[in-house]
């Protein structure tokens, strides 16, 4: 047993009671890979922003679960020697079993995401409950989910999207007693979050998506006053990544993210954490396309992987101080 305090981690209930009183949200950054890390908490620490490092269970298969918890310690002494010891928490996404977040506690996550939200009502309350329970005695906090997010990351993959039913909020966390709920107002994983023939063109030609469901984030926020609510599935597809990616070889077609005013919108109101997962990817994709394109000849992974890392943390800086105003919040 690995209790995440003595990585020197933080569970999210701070973090979320804060960031609900001061408009703003925690970004909650997925990572697969030792740059990916890097940035993350180079950007947070630039910005003095709190941040909750996520892993998938693929993921955390993919980064090895041992050396997983060392990456964890590395990442709060990287900030510690940058004169910027912002709070870091580690939080397994998507969970989808009792046993995998059982093992996520008990090497040094200080929070879990059990995703019970394609099962039948009462089941995911059920599963959602026995994983606090657990979870709690440790001090380690844990998201729920109601409502079904369309798109594809990693094993979770749903078709069509469901949206929160506001009736059920109040019920489900308080049998369950989860810290947070993930709600669905329109956000899905990956990429391909909206269809063109579901958007519009502004003044620039560019396609708009409709606007995410406000109406439901808003009813949920009444019923559940000063209760943390997360948005899943957050990216805005930079077009610029998108544009390079396709330039250098490259097929992403029709590739449409949620626009960043409508998630800075949210963060101001009763959303405290916002998952941006795909944005990292596309950034981090496209440069190393360009590199490649532009070096044929390059084979040393730091040459690529480098200006890799260091768009990613361009990107994150701005997430930070313009979309989700988490910057100096530390």
């Amino acid at each position: 047993m690995t209790d995440y305090k003595e990585l020197g981690l933080v569970n999210t209930r701070d973090m979320f009671k804060q960031a609900m009183a001061g408009g703003y949200a925690i970004p909650a950054y997925n990572f697969n890979n030792m740059e990916q890390l890097q940035a993350i908490v180079i950007a947070c620490a630039e910005t003095k922003s709190p941040v909750i490092l996520q892993v998938s269970s693929g993921a955390r298969k993919y980064a090895n679960q041992t050396l997983l918890k060392h990456l964890a310690r590395g990442a709060v002494e990287i900030a510690k020697d940058m004169g910027s010891p912002i709070p870091i928490a580690l939080h397994l996404d998507h969970g989808d079993k009792y046993e995998l977040c059982v093992s996520c506690i008990e090497t040094g996550f200080s929070s879990v995401m059990i995703d019970g939200s394609a099962l039948p009502y009462e089941e995911n309350l059920s599963l959602t409950k026995k994983v606090v329970d657990y979870a709690h005695q440790h001090d380690v906090t844990v998201e729920g989910e109601l409502g079904v997010l369309a798109g594809i990351e990693d094993k979770v993959q749903h078709e069509k999207s469901h949206y929160t039913d506001p009736n059920q909020v109040e019920d489900f966390v308080k049998r369950t007693g989860v810290d947070s709920l993930a709600i669905s107002i329109g956000t899905s994983h990956g990429a391909y979050k909206f269809k063109p023939k579901d958007c519009t063109r502004n003044a620039q030609g560019i396609l708009v998506p409709p606007e995410l469901r406000f109406d439901i984030l808003d009813e949920c926020a009444r019923r559940l006053p000063g209760f943390p609510i997360v948005l899943h599935g957050s990216s805005s597809v930079v077009p610029e990544y998108v544009e390079m990616i396709n330039r250098y070889g490259g097929k992403l077609d029709d590739a449409i993210g949620i626009p960043e005013e409508q998630l800075r919108r949210a963060a101001r109101g009763s959303v405290c954490k916002i998952n941006i997962d795909s944005d990292g990817r596309l950034a981090m994709t496209a440069l190393i396309r360009k590199t490649l394109g532009e070096s044929p000849k390059e084979f040393d992974p730091r040459k690529y992987l480098g200006p890799a890392r260091e768009e990613l943390i361009k990107l994150m800086k701005h997430k930070n101080e313009a979309v989700l105003g988490s910057a100096g919040k530390a």
